[in-house]
């Protein structure tokens, strides 16, 4: 039939838009032929190909936005996470401070501790030397004692009593100290 149809279109052709190798008829069926495949196109191809271009664009935006989102929470956080590690550095040098200072204070308390040892053990030493002094000034002077009484009897040439030989060992000390 569609022959049928162009072939006596064929005849037409030389007048009108036949004159230009336009077949009305071909144009006509092409132009529904033309017309169905975009409703069909249209119906099956385009709706689900646009359905899918929405979402993906819908999709890219949601993830824009997230993003955005997400880019604002971290300068949020980098702000917050500043702040603590300024905070958390002003107590650590509070901390040190205060450390070195208790250390100073420590080793202040060692030393007038330790002084005080050391004058305790001077004193004490100083007390052991003036006892042992004191007790070898005794020592020697009754060996003198003696060496003055056994002098005296020498020259003397006789025993003299406790008592006397105890008042001329005094004399005798006390000229040899005035000296």
């Amino acid at each position: 039939m569609i022959h049928l149809l162009f072939a006596s279109e064929s005849a037409e052709a030389s007048t009108g838009i036949g004159a230009l190798g336009i077949s009305g008829g071909a144009f006509l069926i092409q132009f529904l032929t033309f017309v169905l495949v975009f409703m069909l196109l249209r119906k099956f191809a385009f709706k689900p190909v646009i359905k899918l271009l929405e979402e993906r664009r819908r999709v890219i935006d949601d993830g824009v936005r997230m993003g955005e989102k997400l880019t604002k929470e971290q300068a949020k956080f980098d702000t917050q996470l500043a702040e603590t590690m300024s905070k958390a550095r002003a107590e650590a040098d509070h901390i040190i401070d205060t450390g070195h200072k208790e250390a100073r204070e420590i080793v202040r308390e060692a030393e007038k501790t330790a002084q005080r040892k050391a004058d305790s053990i001077l004193a004490d030493a100083e007390v052991r030397i003036n006892e042992e002094s004191e007790q070898a000034k005794r020592a020697l002077e009754k060996d003198i004692v003696g060496l003055v009484s056994e002098a005296t009897e020498a020259i003397v040439g006789e025993k003299v009593d406790a008592k006397k030989d105890a008042e001329i060992i005094d004399k005798i000390i006390k000229n040899r100290v005035a000296k």
